[in-house]
């Protein structure tokens, strides 16, 4: 495939291209796309400026259908579409159909939240004067989205903006292209109009100058918090908008009393599949003394029956990291791991199968510290830590440390530790007897401290950030 930019309803090549290599098969070229820099968004941005007034003031109906038209397409397309997303990013098959499911299901969401924007009537502290609020679209959005959701991510900032009235500048990460190309053809052919949703492909010069660009209203991002905090720099520098999601490093607290099995299952969930590859995985598991030599013996059993395979083979259930420097990047940090005093107790080591890809064995490694850096970085791979505790409160306070709080899980019987826990723990999102990975597309999405910055993603929270507030005073 030959990828071009998006940019005011044209497809514009690019003189300058890079591949996009299959992870299963690393011999295999999935696409070559453009690379983009500052021309490029300047256009992409100029096209959105002159559209965003007509898309604005169009009827809400307008907007609500071109999503339901997206959704019902993006659905209609979803093997294929899963097809593509497993070779470029190498989840399974079934993991990227679902991930292309919900993306559909994101769109006809958003196409009816399209309809649901309102406002306010009060009365004025005068007589004579009525008081209006509602809210309007901000204007020019960028969006800069990750690899591991490639289609997912993408939907969940896209179709809010597009449903309350904005224009879109999105640029995808470069290692999932391809599938950021075949949803942007939809949305086109799905009829939006020519300016409302430009795509430009490239690599970091392209986040940069969505980032810096003067036009540009407000930025969403998701990314690590070392790119997020330069984005973060340069909106705020010249007073955009800006909303930044950076990843965890989730606790899942297993209580004693926990039903053994379920923890296990829960925990391994949450920490292997999709090979780890989600900012909320269960990637360290903080287990009480009585049952945590019994929790990891049962975990590593488990781990180690897992197959790790190319992302189309029907028997796989874990596929290869998504790129060659997540790969080396896996397998850097079961060394550092061991070599602070952690125990490997199943895999960890590099697989070679019958294609060349970025395999690795699940790694499960005990006897950490909390303050070991295995605790206390995002590795964004098939690792699982686990801590032993005493009891429920040294569970909680370890649970509590470090700079991110997206997500954490429990996993007890005891209704009180559970109630405790869920008003305590300091994450944005806190599961109860369920794997930290794993939300719905119509609740917000969001965490605390270094994980998120700015209003909330997802669901009925979007509008935060999409729109803006009018104060309008009508006199006689």
């Amino acid at each position: 495939m030959k990828l071009s930019h998006l940019i005011d309803g044209e497809w514009v090549a690019g003189d300058a291209s890079a591949p996009s290599i299959n992870p299963s098969n690393t011999e295999e070229v999935v696409a070559h796309y453009p690379l983009g820099g500052a021309a490029e968004v300047d256009a992409a941005v100029a096209a959105a400026r002159r559209a965003f007034g007509g898309w604005a003031a169009a009827s809400p109906e307008a907007r609500s259908d071109l999503l339901d038209r997206v959704g019902s397409a993006v659905m209609a397309r979803a093997a294929e579409l899963g097809e593509l997303l497993a070779r470029e990013e190498g989840k399974t098959r079934a993991e990227a159909t679902g991930e292309v499911m919900r993306a559909a299901r994101i769109f006809k969401y958003f196409a009816g939240e399209a309809l649901r924007r309102h406002g306010r009537t009060l009365e004025s502290t005068r007589p004579g004067l009525d008081v209006e609020v509602w809210r309007e679209a901000v204007g020019v959005v960028g969006l800069i989205t990750p690899w591991n959701f490639p289609i997912a991510i993408p939907a969940w900032k896209a179709a809010p903006a597009l449903a309350f009235g904005n224009t879109v500048v999105l640029k995808p990460a470069q290692h999932t292209p391809a599938v950021a190309h075949a949803l942007a053809a939809i949305i086109a052919e799905c009829g939006a109009p020519a300016g409302v949703f430009n795509l430009v492909l490239g690599q970091g010069q392209v986040g940069a100058a969505i980032a810096a660009h003067g036009d540009i209203d407000a930025i969403s991002f998701t990314g690590s918090q070392a790119v997020g905090g330069k984005v973060a720099q340069a909106a705020v520098a010249r007073g955009a908008r800006v909303q930044l999601e950076m990843g965890g490093k989730n606790p899942l607290v297993v209580l004693a009393d926990a039903n053994l099995d379920r923890a296990v299952a829960i925990a391994l969930d949450g920490g292997f599949f999709q090979t780890g590859q989600r900012c909320t995985a269960s990637s360290r598991v903080i287990v009480e003394d009585a049952i945590h030599d019994r929790f990891v013996a049962a975990l590593a059993e488990r781990a180690s029956a897992l197959r790790v395979g190319a992302a189309l083979d029907p028997a796989t259930e874990v596929g290869p990291a998504s790129n060659e420097s997540q790969y080396e990047q896996n397998l850097r940090y079961v060394d550092i791991a061991t070599a602070d005093g952690g125990r490997l107790v199943t895999g960890g080591d590099a697989l070679r199968l019958d294609t060349p890809g970025y395999y690795m064995r699940p790694a499960l490694i005990a006897d950490t510290a909390p303050d070991m850096r295995i605790n206390r970085e995002e590795v964004f791979g098939p690792l699982v830590s686990t801590v032993r505790v005493k009891d429920y409160d040294e569970a909680l306070a370890v649970a509590n440390q470090g700079d991110f709080g997206l997500s954490a899980g429990i996993v007890t019987t005891s209704l009180a530790r559970a109630r405790h826990f869920r008003r305590n723990v300091r994450a944005g999102m806190v599961m109860v007897n369920l794997p930290t990975a794993g939300v719905d597309y119509h609740v917000p999405f969001g965490g605390t401290r270094g994980s998120s910055y700015g209003p909330r993603e997802q669901g009925f929270a979007a509008v935060d950030f999409y729109t803006q507030m009018k104060t309008v005073y009508v006199g006689d």
